[in-house]
C-alpha cells in the first residue's frame, strides 16, 4: 500500500441499531475499492470484520472491528461497530477515534430504538456525521419518512443529498443533489450509469439543489457572498461549505443506499473522500491538563490507544491512533499513564483479522503493534519530551452486577486471571471484590454484554462459571444513646484473663457537641474502611484502667462493628465513651480487654435502638415520552423517591433515589418495559434507614441462617 499525508486519511465509524447494514456496508466498500474480490455474507459467516467464532456463530457484530480501503487517492480507515447498546463499550472508543460517522438509517424503520441509544453516544462528541439511508430495496421502504423522522429527532442539520427516484423492491435510480446528475444502477449493483435528472423530477430536484446550496453557503461568509452576487455555488464550493458544516455539525448530510445490493456505496466513499473532514481538518484533541494538541505530522509523535484484544498465539494486540507526529517501526514511546517506555518492533494496518505490515504511520491513521505488555485501552504514548495526556475513554457505567464464580472451585485463580485479560479487552467490564458481603462481583452493561463473557469464559478459557445476585451491603447504626458494662473473668491455673469496661455509647453526626457528665482525656475518630466513622472517646478517671489497655478495648470493639449484631453487617456512625472499669495487677492483659470491649459494645449496641441502613442510588432513567407511565408505575413499586422529570426532546429523563435491594436486574427490566428504548444510570447516593417492617423481616433471615449455619 501507498503511504498517504495525512490530508488523505479519512477515519470512518459505522453506526446503526441491530440490523441496519453496517457489516453489510462495510464488505461492499472493500469490494467497490477491490481490497476483496468476493463479498462476504453475514448468514455465511464469511465477512471481513465478523470474523471471530462468537459472531459468526450469533451472526451479529459483537465487537469492534478495524479495516481499511483505498479509493480514488484517499485511505479510508473503517471501524464497524456492533449495533446493540449493551456492547457500547465497544462503540465508545471506535467513536473517539473517528474523523466521521457514518449512521445507518433502515429505509423501513427509520430512527429506531437502537438509533436514539447510539445517538446517546455521539452527541456529546461534537463528531461530524453523515446519515445513509440503507436497505431502500426492501419493501415498505420510506426515504422521504425516514428524512422527517431524522429531521425529529437531529434537528435542523439533516441535510437531504441525494433521494431516490424508485423505493422497494425496484430501486435502482438515484438523484444526487450536489452533482445534479442521476446515478441508474443494474440489478446487481456495482458502478452505476450516469444519466440526465428526468423532467419528471427536475422540480423537486432543482428545490431540494438550492436547499444544499443555501446550507452550504450558510457555513461561510465568503461562500455566503458569493452565493448572493452568483444566485449559485460551484461543485467546489458547495463541496467546501458542507465540509465546514460537517466540521460543526451545522450540517448532516443524507445519502441514499442499498449495501446489500451494492448500490450507492461507491457515491457515499467519494463523498468521505473529498468533502468529509479529517483528523487535520478538527478541532484539536483535548488534554488532561486543560491543552491542546493538534493533529499535524510535524508536531510531536503522540498516540492514543482505543483497543486492546488478545492474539491466540501473537499476544497483546493494540490499536492506536496517530494524533500528532509519525510513528515508525523500533520507535521507542513513553507511556504517560503507565510510566513505562514502550517499543513498536512491529507496526501494522488491519482488515477484520488480517494485518499487514508498514514501515511507518503519519499524523491522522490508525494502526497497530503487538506486545506493548504495560499498555491499556485509553493510554496516551510519546516521544520523550512531548509531555502529552490525551483525556481518556470515558466508558458507559454498568448496569447490571452479578456474584460470579468457577463451578469448578479448583478454577478459581484461573478464572480471576481470565477476568482481568478479559477487563484489559473490554473495559466497560467491571470487577469488584465487595468486602463486606465476601463476592466477587462483575458490572455489565446488560443480560447480552453479560452473555458474551460467559461464552468467552467457556470457549476461549474452559471455565464454567456461576452467576448469581449480589447481597446488599446493608450497614448497622443506633438512634438512641445506651450503656453497659462487662467483665471478662477466667482462670485456669496459674496467670488467668481479667477485664472489666464500662462505657457509653451514642449515634454520632458530624459537628456534634461534647459529651456531658464525662471527663474526656483523649478522644480519636477512625474512618471505617466500610464507611462511616468511629468516635472513641477515652473518660477513664483515676486509673482504673490503664492507658496501655485502650488500644485493646478499641480493638474488641473495632472487631464487633466488622460483624454487627442485627445482620451481620459492619456498623457505622457510633461514639463510644469508655468511662469506668477494673483492672488485675496480674491477670489484666489486652486480651482480657479486647473480650470486655466487644461484649460491653455488643451489649450496649442491642439496647440502642439499633437500625438498620440500605445504600441508596440516584437514578437516571432516559424514556420516550409515550412509555413513560409504566416506567414511572415500575418505579413507584420499588421504594422509590421521585426527585423530578425533565424533558429532552422526544425523550424524558426521569431522576428518582431507589435503594440498591430494589435494582436487581433493572436493567433487564427497563428493556422489557420499553421494548429496548430505555437506558438508565445510577450511582451510589448515601445510605439511609430500612423501613422497620422490612428491617424486622432481613433479621430474622439473617438469624435463621445463623442458626443453619
Amino acid at each position: 500500500m501507498k503511504t498517504y499525508d495525512e490530508k488523505h486519511i479519512k477515519n470512518v465509524v459505522l453506526l446503526g441499531s441491530h440490523g441496519s447494514g453496517k457489516t453489510t456496508l462495510a464488505e461492499t466498500m472493500l469490494f467497490e475499492a477491490g481490497l476483496i474480490t468476493r463479498r462476504g455474507r453475514i448468514e455465511d459467516g464469511n465477512t471481513v470484520s465478523d470474523h471471530t467464532e462468537l459472531e459468526r456463530e450469533r451472526r451479529y457484530s459483537t465487537q469492534s472491528s478495524c479495516m481499511h480501503t483505498e479509493w480514488r487517492n484517499y485511505k479510508i480507515n473503517l471501524i464497524d461497530t456492533p449495533g446493540l447498546d449493551e456492547l457500547a463499550g465497544e462503540m465508545v472508543p471506535a467513536i473517539r477515534v473517528a474523523d466521521t460517522c457514518v449512521l445507518l438509517l433502515n429505509a423501513r424503520n427509520g430512527v429506531e430504538v437502537g438509533t436514539e441509544l447510539v445517538w446517546e453516544h455521539v452527541a456529546p462528541t461534537a463528531r461530524p456525521v453523515i446519515l445513509a439511508i440503507n436497505q431502500l430495496d426492501q419493501a415498505g421502504a420510506d426515504f422521504d419518512a425516514c428524512v422527517a423522522q431524522a429531521r425529529e429527532q437531529f434537528g435542523s442539520a439533516v441535510t437531504v443529498m441525494q433521494y431516490p427516484v424508485e423505493q422497494g423492491e425496484g430501486f435502482h435510480r438515484i438523484i444526487d443533489l450536489l452533482k445534479m446528475t442521476m446515478y441508474v444502477f443494474k440489478d446487481e449493483g456495482g458502478k452505476p450509469l450516469k444519466e440526465p435528472i428526468p423532467e419528471s423530477e427536475r422540480e423537486r430536484a432543482e428545490q431540494l439543489h438550492k436547499e444544499l446550496v443555501e446550507k452550504a453557503a450558510e457555513n461561510d461568509e465568503r461562500l455566503m457572498e458569493r452565493y448572493f452576487e452568483e444566485g449559485e455555488l460551484d461543485e467546489d464550493g458547495m463541496s467546501e461549505g458542507l465540509r465546514l458544516g460537517m466540521r460543526d455539525r451545522t450540517c448532516f448530510p443524507v445519502f441514499c443506499l442499498s449495501a446489500l445490493r451494492n448500490m450507492g456505496s461507491g457515491r457515499l466513499m467519494g463523498f468521505i473522500d473529498n468533502v468529509a473532514p479529517s483528523a487535520t481538518d478538527m478541532p484539536a484533541a483535548a488534554t488532561v491538563e486543560g491543552g491542546e494538541l493538534p493533529c499535524r505530522v510535524e508536531g510531536p509523535t503522540v498516540l492514543f490507544t482505543f483497543k486492546t484484544t488478545m492474539e491466540p498465539h501473537a499476544g497483546r494486540l493494540t490499536l492506536f491512533k496517530v494524533m500528532s507526529g509519525e510513528l515508525r517501526e523500533s520507535m521507542d514511546l513513553e507511556n504517560v499513564d503507565s510510566g513505562t517506555v514502550e517499543r513498536f518492533n512491529q507496526l501494522f494496518i488491519l482488515s477484520g483479522k488480517e494485518r499487514k505490515a508498514v514501515d511507518r504511520l503519519v499524523a491522522g491513521d490508525i494502526g497497530g503493534a503487538l506486545k506493548l505488555r504495560n499498555t491499556g485501552t485509553g493510554h496516551t504514548l510519546c516521544a520523550k519530551g512531548a509531555e502529552q495526556h490525551l483525556l481518556p475513554i470515558d466508558f458507559p457505567e454498568p448496569r447490571l452486577h452479578r456474584t460470579i464464580r468457577a463451578a469448578d472451585a479448583k478454577l478459581d485463580e484461573k478464572l480471576h486471571t481470565a477476568l482481568l485479560e478479559l477487563q484489559q479487552e473490554d473495559p466497560s467490564l467491571r470487577l469488584r471484590y465487595n468486602r463486606d458481603t465476601g463476592e466477587q462481583l462483575i458490572g455489565t452493561l446488560g443480560e447480552i454484554h453479560l452473555g458474551v463473557v460467559e461464552w468467552k469464559l467457556a470457549k476461549q478459557f474452559k471455565i464454567s462459571a456461576e452467576f448469581g445476585t449480589p447481597r446488599v451491603p446493608y450497614r448497622e447504626t443506633i438512634r438512641r444513646p445506651a450503656a453497659a458494662m462487662y467483665r471478662h473473668k477466667k482462670q485456669t491455673g496459674g496467670s488467668g484473663q481479667f477485664g472489666e469496661v464500662h462505657l457509653r455509647i451514642e449515634p454520632w453526626y458530624e459537628g456534634m457537641p461534647e459529651p456531658t457528665g464525662l471527663g474526656v482525656r483523649s478522644k480519636e475518630y477512625v474512618d471505617l474502611p466500610t464507611g462511616g466513622k468511629l468516635a472513641f472517646y477515652n473518660c477513664i478517671t483515676g486509673g482504673v484502667i490503664d492507658n496501655r489497655f485502650l488500644p485493646s478495648i478499641l480493638k474488641g470493639i473495632m472487631e464487633k462493628m466488622e460483624r454487627g449484631p442485627l445482620t451481620g453487617s459492619p456498623a457505622r456512625d457510633i461514639r463510644v465513651m469508655v468511662h469506668d472499669g477494673k483492672m488485675h495487677p496480674v491477670d489484666s492483659n489486652d486480651i482480657s480487654f479486647r473480650i470486655a470491649g466487644l461484649m460491653a459494645f455488643k451489649d450496649a449496641f442491642t439496647q440502642a435502638d439499633p437500625q438498620l441502613m440500605e445504600p441508596i442510588q440516584s437514578v437516571e432513567v432516559r424514556v420516550p415520552e409515550d412509555l413513560m407511565g409504566d416506567v414511572m408505575t415500575d418505579l413507584q413499586g420499588r421504594r422509590s423517591i421521585i426527585e423530578g422529570i425533565e424533558g429532552a426532546g422526544r425523550i424524558q429523563v426521569v431522576k428518582a433515589q431507589v435503594p440498591v435491594a430494589e435494582l436487581d436486574r433493572y436493567s433487564t427490566r427497563l428493556r422489557s418495559l420499553t421494548q429496548g428504548r430505555g437506558v438508565h444510570t445510577e450511582r451510589f447516593l448515601e445510605y439511609r434507614a430500612v423501613p422497620m417492617e422490612l428491617q424486622q423481616k432481613l433479621v430474622h433471615g439473617h438469624q435463621q441462617e445463623e442458626v443453619l449455619a
